[in-house]
């Protein structure tokens, strides 16, 4: 059975091969293989000039770690199929500062990855901040965690997926006798 990801709210194949340093390894040093990658930021950076003729073609991605900054590649979204953020562990919150930024502060528009110690508690939340994409823990069913992106059908604050808060997009309409000018003065 092929890997599978949640994309754009369906279960669809993943061709992806998110590359990941041993430890000790230098990611910088990492051997890129043939096919559709999602390489480690570091590894993009020391690797660019070879990397950039492949990320042409769709067939290189960049991740980041949960204590890098996006801002590292302002200009260059272009190049990549895909962008993922990696979460160490449901714990890790940082991932969702990433996405905000990636979308919000640097007009990334193309396909922004989950990836790592990713739960079905987390996709709605991380749904708003900008990800449309998922790979979920392997020892967890996709297809429950599909069911997380619409645990709530309703947003107090804005976001990336909705620009005003509820008070904004809701107005209320207070009958007139509840009104009393006079009240307080």
């Amino acid at each position: 059975m092929s890997n599978q990801i949640i994309k754009n709210r369906e279960i669809v194949s993943d061709d992806w091969f998110v590359l990941r340093a041993e430890e000790g390894q230098e990611a910088a040093l990492l051997e890129v293989p043939a096919g559709k990658v999602i390489v480690p930021l570091a590894t993009w950076l020391a690797q660019h000039e070879e990397l950039a003729i492949r990320a042409q073609t769709g067939q290189i991605g960049v991740w980041f770690a949960s204590d890098e900054r996006p801002e590292t590649l302002r200009g260059q979204f272009g190049n990549f199929a895909v962008v993922a953020v990696d979460f160490p562990k449901f714990t890790d919150g940082r991932g969702m500062s990433i996405a905000y930024n990636l979308r919000m502060r640097l007009g990334y528009t193309g396909e922004l990855r989950a990836i790592g110690d990713v739960l079905r508690d987390q996709l709605f939340s991380m749904s708003r901040v900008g990800f449309n994409a998922f790979a979920t823990r392997p020892d967890r069913s996709i297809e429950d965690a599909l069911k997380g992106l619409s645990d709530f059908s309703e947003t107090y604050q804005a976001s990336v997926d909705q620009k005003l808060p509820l008070f904004r997009r809701h107005q209320r309409s207070v009958p007139a006798e509840t009104l009393d000018v006079g009240a307080g003065i």
